[in-house]
């Protein structure tokens, strides 16, 4: 009898410690228009200044290599949701698509397992949503509020939660000369090699950071709330963004300055604080890691990898990276409606990009008199000072040529000697050209890339109902 007793002390005791277990918060923090090495624990310059997001790399992880599945707004948001490359998405690998009805997204996944989830300015889009997604929103219930009111409506103490922290910043438009009224040293700014070193230029990335450092701001604000409720140490803390820079060969290209971005993660006790990794990782591969962490099955359609086991030392990360692009704004000569259908393969040594139709325009047609979108200018690149400084430096210019002009069908950039991928070796290395075709189209069959075996699906044929940058003075 006392036996008995003892046993089923021991098996309620049990019990009550596994349900005592807290599952992690999440909390992800997401710029507009974000692209790496901005931000200053990267030690680019010592001008934009990003206490919050050190304060989280210091604290837990660092990535120094972490890119998007495409340098394009809602497919990229598309893939982090979907924790699938986006080029499964559909017609949600598009700017301005929709999301299928038949992918599901962490957060509505999280949610039927217990999660009080919402969401907080931009998440998905832009774009249409349809069906299910709009009983039930992809990133969580839109709170006009913010956070504070989000948490004010959690249900309880006990129940975890999980919410987007979206932004408009830094995206264009913005405030010109805001970033040399706040006190930027614009002589300090280390410019990409491809940016011609032009007062205008510097000017206008400055007024970048300037946006760069009010999205950290608003990021410290939701961390102090957690610390105020207690339940910092029990939250995935993520900050990054979601492509490039809106500036010429950033956004919307397939080089590092488009589909590199900063990426910190914070877990209490659980992640070693300073870590730092060298490897790559995926945006796809942050909603297996939500749903690990809080001991919920990966769907099998989710192609992201959990970064937990590399988190706690028991795993390691990818040792090469995919990307890609299918169409961003409609910007070729009317009536196309292409975009400019892309691939890469990135490792430690080299980057390898497949264009599809090296006939278009990588980042629009600059005869914006017979653009499909009517005055439509270069329109795959937001309009700005900088790109205005470009275009104006005339067709001949190695500046004009690297942001604007016409590509081969294949790229091939040394990236030991070449870090920012200017110098195309495709011809002169044809094997080892070849050789990365090779691992790419293997990769990409593999992953149900429609282009390379997968399901079939024209990404020209979806509506879009967007507009595009148009050419100055016109509408």
């Amino acid at each position: 009898m006392i036996s008995m007793i003892i046993r089923l002390f021991l098996f309620i005791l049990a019990i009550s410690q596994l349900e005592g277990k807290k599952r992690p918060n999440i909390l992800f923090c997401i710029a507009d228009d974000w692209g790496a090495p901005h931000a200053s624990i990267y030690k680019n310059d010592d001008v934009v200044e990003t206490p919050t997001f050190d304060r989280i790399a210091r604290e837990g992880a660092l990535f120094h290599n972490a890119y998007v599945s495409s340098p394009s707004c809602t497919p990229c948001r598309n893939s982090i949701m979907t924790g699938q490359w986006h080029w499964r998405l559909k017609e949600g690998a598009n700017l301005y698509g929709t999301l299928s009805q038949e992918v599901e997204t962490y957060s509505r996944i999280l949610k039927k397992s217990g999660y009080h989830t919402g969401s907080w300015r931009k998440s998905f889009g832009p774009g249409k949503l349809e069906g299910k997604f709009l009983k039930e929103h992809p990133a969580g219930r839109p709170y006009r509020k913010g956070f504070s009111d989000f948490l004010a409506q959690r249900p309880s103490e006990d129940t975890p939660f999980c919410f987007w922290l979206g932004a408009s910043d830094p995206h264009r438009g913005y405030k010109k000369g805001s970033g040399k009224q706040s006190g930027m040293d614009l002589s300090k700014i280390k410019l990409f090699s491809f940016f011609p070193d032009d007062p205008e230029v510097r000017s206008d990335v400055a007024d970048y950071y300037f946006e760069v450092q009010r999205f950290d701001s608003d990021v410290s604000k939701a961390i102090a709330r957690l610390e105020a409720i207690g339940e910092l140490e029990n939250t995935i803390i993520v900050i990054t963004g979601d492509h490039g820079m809106p500036f010429p060969r950033c956004k919307s290209n397939l080089y590092d300055s488009g589909t590199r971005v900063p990426l910190a993660i914070r877990w209490g006790q659980k992640i070693k604080k300073g870590l730092e990794f060298k490897d790559f990782v995926s945006l796809t591969d942050l909603a297996p890691t939500f749903l690990q962490a809080a001991s919920v099955t990966i769907p099998i359609e989710m192609t992201g990898k959990s970064l937990l086991p590399a988190l706690t030392g028991k795993g390691e990360l990818r040792k090469f990276i995919l990307t890609g692009k299918e169409r961003h704004v409609p910007s070729q000569e009317s009536p196309s409606m292409e975009g400019y259908p892309s691939r890469s393969y990135r490792d430690h040594e080299f980057l390898y990009i497949r264009n599809y139709s090296p006939s278009l325009w990588p980042n629009g047609t600059p005869n914006w008199q017979k653009a499909t979108i009517p005055n439509t200018w270069y329109g795959d690149t937001d309009n700005g000072p900088t790109k205005s400084v470009i275009i104006g430096l005339g067709l001949r210019s190695k500046f004009y040529q690297w942001s604007f002009g016409k590509r081969p069908g294949e790229e091939l950039y040394d990236l030991n000697k070449d870090p920012e991928q200017l110098n195309n070796l495709a011809k002169e290395l044809p094997e080892l050209s070849a050789k990365y075709r090779k691992f790419l189209e293997s990769e990409l069959g593999n992953s149900g890339d429609p282009r390379h075996g997968g399901p079939k699906f024209d990404f020209a044929k979806p509506a879009y109902t967007g507009g595009g940058p148009r050419y100055p003075g016109k509408r």
